[in-house]
């Protein structure tokens, strides 16, 4: 195959990529012509579109008709590579195979219970993708670690293994099969014929599971998947996941393949044929699994791209920009293909080799939005059906109408295929008015908030601006890919292909500041025509669990060179030769006792005596690990996870036939009127097909494909490559003249460059930090605050640093006044001073502008260090009575002073607690050290940005907008108090207790002409004897997250959430204690009885759990925290999520299989606590029970709340059950440890956590209230995926 493919077409090379709504088809006949077809992937005349796209090839060029009903010959095909998005749309619609879930006992909801956090911290429904299986089996095995220093009783009669990664296990419970078999034969007798594979540490030796996969192929399995054999690698959630969505996915596509291939004589059996599977490589048909289908279709896109706009001679890096109809990817190529191992698709982790392509936006269909005086574009999208406004079938306004309405789309050169009838073109009309009713709206609201005479927004207007939203929110994804990595975002090219994004690349690249745009002459299809480009690809992946150091070269090298043969020996079986194949080894790489790996080759790194044969890995390592985090840690050890081997046949293939210069101008074809930021503009119209190598097209123009539109926007030239591709050279533009008054445009573009600031921020501190919790657990938050220190742009979520900050940086400014000066940085932690808990650093900084004397913006991060003294490692004590207690405290100290960072001073200062008697000072130091520098470094970053800000716009006109985002957030929330009063009365009261029976009291007056409220707190317990009090800053926290809570819509978090608002809290109290009590429980535990009040005020829902379940154990060796899921509580609509974390806290769980690797525990359950949830119309979800076994002598601290209180139920629903903390010992005893405690443990004592259930909502079979229970459709939204998404929903999960 590989020999006739390079040698040219003997025969018809087809590659096809069927996408969601349209197959596309890049056809070579013989003698080299080249046709391209695109058709809809559903239709009724035909059952499958790419052999209906075949077909029509073959008919068209032979000349001879081929009927539809009869199989296709395949005699003139050479070869057939298809990418197709059956997969996901299986997985997306869940319309995969009924499947059961085989899983070591004690674990049967693991997969439920994931990572514990909840994907959107602000939807008080907490919808999670329900899990894939049908059935779950529990079955009697387990494996644990080997560690040297374990004492657990019998453990020297347990057998021990020779794991596959270098590490030795034990057989802590043999596998049992005579009853798995019944359990088996029960779940074939209902129908299920596929199976996934679950038992634990199972990727280090899957004996169990082999035998486990033969009993059921025995029994008449058709399908079973084995989580070793699909993804050998450590981590039992994401591996349980992949193998799940294998088991669930690859009947499905064996089932199209089956299909597909019946529509051609022979079933295609003398054909070769190729499918792409998520990583970027071709793979044979009947090697094609679910698992590593996700992104067939999209990364065809990106191979596309990288083969044709990169060039090794001048190594200029490329951003792929693929925007269509209902989603927008984007990726980057540096020369080598940047891949994830781990990503999430539905809510399904998939932890195979994929490349990094972001979905960040809903395309073309992305609905259009104005909310309480903002622009905002998606991430709802009209989809296929109906589709945009101007599609004639009644759908909403989107993007695309934008465009239409702008003349930046003509009708006259799309198909007639619109309409109920799919026989009409495309409607500007429809478009238009339904702008027109919108300029209306925004007309409307304007007059209402702004004073003086004011022209009416025209249609154009308002659809100009909806584009302007829209680039500036693409822009912003675009900006985190680069600059996490430390890329400079305006070196790049951007690579624009897919219907919609010839109308925006022009204006995208100009934002990010990059020169030029690249859109190949077969954009429209590119996907496909990747296909053709793509190499064959084998890899072959080995789990590891050895030091990089010289006495694991030797096996590490077999291991490699054993990789290597089976990727050769698997290429070679295709008809590849020896000459065509090349391997490449990776080692994914971390330093010891930290989770951030890299995948990485020796490419650049030859090998030295003191490496590996295969390259110097080691100095791969640390020159990446350098460019993504900005330093290295010479002294820590490095581990390798898994061994890799990536072996490509190269097929030869070359696709591009230079144009001959055409000698003349260029043809307009016609000109149009075409709207820009200067108005309309004549705009000349080209046809691409007409266009040659010796034409420049000066903007302002559009250029038209069969596939697509081009808009050249003024400033910009575009011209033709020698092979017809279109390269635009984007000018800088003439700025928009932006002034200080409220235009609602600008007010979008702004909201979106201030979270911008504050997430540009949180990269830096996530990049140079060195401890776990910042680092990893990404545990902290970067605001950007106004000159009265008011919070303009917060970044990320965190709830419980909502608003708290704020309260930080207006107290320096109270407490400090002239004496902060331009050089300084400003320390805190004290609870007086806006503090939540100590180990909760704030550092700030002032921004200084030239002439004005006092700071015109303050920037600040707030990072979460993992000690900082006191009386128990972690600085989060159980039993603390006083803030001294809990370790090092900050008011206003000077980290900086003069530009000097005052390293003596604060180590003197870290230390300090170590002379309170039964104290320590900080336990690690340099870690601190270090992790302050990295926010003093974020804050620098923030400084950068807003300056360039302010010399771009004036400083007038920022600090404006930075008035006018908050009083846009004032709004929303006085809308919201207006409504509620309006339904449910001006005056409501609440009250809960803490389980010591401190009473809670909220008492809220609404006043509904000004949509404001008082919120008093007054008759709330007093100060407690205990660590349970809740500084002033934590209840602003836990309101201002109920307000956006209950807003229900994105709205920019800042301080004009509390304007409306007027919070009382008595001085002295739980909410406002003394500046010397204890408060490490107030952070973690009354916060969330804070909300629970507020929400029982407002009626919203029941409570969850009320408890973040804070468990720690370690003792002079090791030291772990962790906090546990519980139940979430019913709304009026929804019943409770159960196994997830909630309200002010959204921390992910450390995985079985690391925690058993890394600490002297066993992990024996962790399920659903079932029965836990309260019961009502809609019911609580379930608290979990986690039972873990220790190893070791270690000390047990727990800090939990809802132990006697029970989570109350709602207008008639029951409470959740209450938590139980019980410690199992060894001699039999069961022992209630109460909510707060600290005990030593021995090895064989179980510690036992159930957590609180949530309560339920209404009465048990009573109707409700109608306009309660309707359900609102859901809004379709595209599947958010990339690492830019999992990077957002891990820094929201803390």
């Amino acid at each position: 195959m590989a020999a006739a493919a390079a040698a040219g077409p003997g025969g018809f090379q087809f590659a096809i990529d069927r996408g969601g709504t349209f197959t596309d088809v890049f056809a070579r006949c013989p003698g080299g012509r080249v046709r391209v077809l695109k058709l809809l992937s559903e239709d009724p005349g035909y059952g499958d579109a790419p052999t209906e796209g075949i077909r029509r090839v073959l008919q068209e060029e032979s000349g001879v008709a081929v009927p539809r009903d009869q199989p296709l010959d395949a005699s003139g095909i050479e070869w057939i590579r298809m990418g197709t998005t059956v997969a996901t749309n299986a997985l997306l619609e869940r319309r995969g195979e009924r499947l059961a879930l085989l899983v070591t006992r004690g674990f049967r909801d693991l997969l439920h219970i994931g990572s514990q956090a909840r994907p959107r911290i602000f939807d008080l429904e907490v919808a999670v993708p329900e899990v894939l299986y049908e059935e779950v089996i529990e079955v009697d095995e387990r494996l644990i670690p080997h560690q040297p220093g374990c004492r657990l009783p019998g453990k020297e009669t347990l057998p021990l293994l020779e794991g596959s990664t270098g590490a030795s296990l034990l057989v802590q419970r043999p596998l049992e099969l005579s009853a798995l078999r019944r359990e088996l034969e029960g779940v074939l007798a209902r129908g299920i014929r596929s199976l996934a594979v679950l038992l634990l540490h199972s990727y280090a030796w899957p004996g169990h599971e082999e035998q486990v996969g033969a009993l059921a192929r025995e029994l008449g399995f058709r399908h079973v998947s084995l989580s070793s054999a699909v993804a050998a690698m450590v981590r039992a959630v994401p591996r349980g996941y992949t193998a799940c969505a294998d088991a669930y996915l690859t009947p499905c596509i064996h089932r199209y393949l089956e299909s597909f291939r019946a529509g051609f004589a022979h079933q295609l059996r003398e054909v070769p044929v190729l499918f792409m599977r998520s990583d970027g490589g071709l793979t044979p048909m009947q090697h094609f699994s679910g698992a590593r289908a996700i992104l067939s279709g999209p990364a065809g896109g990106v191979v596309g791209y990288a083969m044709t706009t990169y060039r090794r001679e001048d190594g200029q890096p490329v951003i792929g920009f693929d925007m269509g109809g209902t989603s927008t990817d984007v990726s980057r190529y540096a020369g080598e293909y940047e891949h994830v191992f781990e990503a999430s698709t539905a809510g399904v982790s998939i932890q195979a080799p994929q490349l990094d392509i972001n979905t960040v936006a809903a395309g073309g269909g992305s609905r259009l939005f104005f909310r309480s005086g903002l622009f905002v574009v998606g991430p709802e999208s009209a989809g296929a059906h109906p589709g945009p406004a101007c599609y004639r079938k009644g759908g909403p306004l989107t993007v695309t109408d934008a465009n239409l309405c702008l003349g930046r789309l003509l009708p006259e050169y799309f198909p007639r295929i619109f309409g109920p009838g799919e026989d009409q073109p495309l409607c500007r009309e429809t478009a238009a008015r339904a702008f027109r009713d919108l300029a209306a709206r925004i007309d409307a609201f304007l007059a209402g908030t702004t004073t003086g005479a004011r022209q009416p927004l025209s249609v154009e207007e308002v659809a100009m601006g909806f584009v302007r939203v829209a680039n500036e929110a693409m822009c912003r994804p675009i900006r985190a890919l680069t600059q996490a990595r430390g890329h400079d975002t305006a070196r790049h090219v951007l690579a624009c292909f897919g219907g919609a994004g010839g109308q925006h690349a022009c204006a995208i690249a100009r934002a990010l500041g990059m020169s030029r745009v690249f859109i190949h002459k077969y954009s429209g299809i590119l996907s496909a025509y990747g296909l053709a480009l793509a190499d064959v690809v084998h890899e072959a992946q080995a789990p590891c669990a050895l030091r990089y150091e010289p006495a694991a070269f030797p096996r590490l090298d077999g291991r490699i060179a054993a990789l290597e043969r089976e990727c050769r020996d698997a290429l070679q079986a295709q008809g590849f030769t020896g000459e065509q194949i090349r391997t490449e080894a990776f080692l994914h790489l971390r330093y010891e006792g930290t989770d951030c790996a890299l995948m990485c080759s020796a490419k650049g790194h030859p090998p030295t005596p003191h490496s590996c044969r295969s390259g110097d890995f080691h100095a791969a390592f640390t020159s990446r690990y350098v460019v993504e985090f900005g330093f290295t840690i010479p002294d820590r050890p490095v581990v390798v996870d898994d061994v890799r081997v990536r072996g490509t046949g190269s097929s030869g293939i070359s696709c591009e036939t230079p144009l001959a210069p055409s000698g003349k101008p260029a043809r307009v074809e016609t000109v149009t009127q075409c709207y820009f930021e200067e108005g309309y503009l004549e705009t000349p119209v080209f046809l691409l097909e007409e266009l040659a190598c010796d034409h420049t097209v000066p903007g302002p123009a559009i250029i038209i494909d069969k596939n697509s539109t081009i808009v050249v926007e003024p400033g910009c030239t575009a011209s033709l490559t020698r092979f017809g591709d279109v390269c635009i050279a984007v000018g800088s533009g003439s700025p928009r003249p932006v002034g200080p008054q409220l235009d609602a445009v600008q007010l979008s573009i702004f909201s979106h460059r201030f979270m911008s600031i504050a997430e540009q921020m949180g990269r830096i501190l996530q990049r140079t930090a060195i401890s776990t919790n910042i680092k990893e657990r990404l545990d902290f938050s970067c605001a950007l605050f106004g000159p009265d220190g008011g919070l303009v742009s917060n970044a990320p979520h965190i709830p419980v640093h909502l608003g708290a900050m704020q309260e930080t940086v207006q107290f320096q400014i109270r407490n400090l006044g002239e004496d902060l000066r331009e050089g300084d940085v400003i320390l805190s932690n004290h609870p007086c001073a806006g503090g939540s808990h100590l180990p909760d650093l704030t550092v700030i900084t002032p921004v200084f502008w030239p002439g004005i004397p006092k700071p015109v913006f303050f920037v600040a991060s707030r990072g979460h260090h993992a000690d900082i003294g006191g009386i128990t490692p972690g600085s989060m004590p159980p039993h603390s009575k006083a803030l001294r207690e809990e370790g090092a405290v900050f008011v206003s100290f000077k980290l900086v002073k003069d530009g000097v960072f005052q390293e003596e001073a604060v180590t003197e200062a870290l230390m300090a607690p170590g002379r309170v008697p039964g104290c320590s000072g900080t336990r690690n130091l340099q870690d601190n050290l270090s992790d302050l520098r990295a926010q003093v470094a974020a804050n620098q970053k923030g400084i950068q940005l807003v300056t360039e800000l302010i010399r771009f716009h004036g400083l007038p006109v920022v600090q404006a907008y930075m008035a006018h985002i908050q009083a846009n957030a004032e709004v929303a929330v006085r809308e919201m108090l207006k409504g509620f009063a309006a339904r449910w009365g001006t005056a409501v009261e609440a009250e809960d207790r803490m389980d010591d029976g401190s009473p809670i009291r909220l008492r809220v007056q609404v006043d509904p002409q000004e949509g404001s409220a008082v919120f008093d707190f007054s008759g709330s317990g007093p100060e407690v004897y205990g660590n349970c009090n809740a500084p002033r800053a934590i209840t602003l926290s836990a309101l201002i997250y109920c307000l956006r809570c209950m807003v229900g819509q994105d709205i920019p978090l800042n301080q004009g959430c509390l304007a409306p608002v007027r919070v009382v809290i008595p001085k002295g109290s739980i909410l406002d204690p003394s500046p010397e009590a204890a408060v490490v429980g107030g952070n973690v535990l009354t916060s969330q009885r804070v909300v629970d009040v507020i929400f029982r005020a407002f009626g919203v829902c029941a409570a969850s759990q009320g408890c973040m379940n804070n468990v720690t154990f370690g003792n002079e060796r090791v030291g772990y925290y962790e906090t546990v899921a519980g139940g979430a509580g019913a709304g009026p609509r929804w019943h409770g999520r159960s196994g997830v974390h909630t309200h002010m806290t959204n921390t992910r769980i450390t995985d079985p299989e690391i925690l058993e690797q890394r600490y002297p525990v066993v992990l024996q359950r962790f399920e659903l606590r079932r029965g836990s949830g309260g019961a009502g119309r809609c019911r609580g979800g379930d608290g979990v029970i986690r039972e873990l076994l220790f190893r070791e002598d270690m000390v047990l601290s727990v800090l939990s709340e809802r132990r006697a209180v029970r989570p109350y139920g709602l207008r008639g629903g029951s409470p959740g059950a209450p938590g139980l903390n019980l410690l199992l010992r060894r001699d039999g005893r069961t022992i209630n440890l109460g909510a707060k405690t600290s005990v030593p443990v021995e090895p064989g004592d179980v510690f036992r956590l159930q957590t609180p259930g949530g309560g339920g909502f209404g009465s048990p079979g009573e109707g409700g209230d109608p306009e309660e229970a309707a359900e609102p459709p859901a809004p379709r939204s595209f599947a958010e995926r990339g690492s830019v998404f999992e990077y957002r929903r891990a820094q929201e999960a803390v």
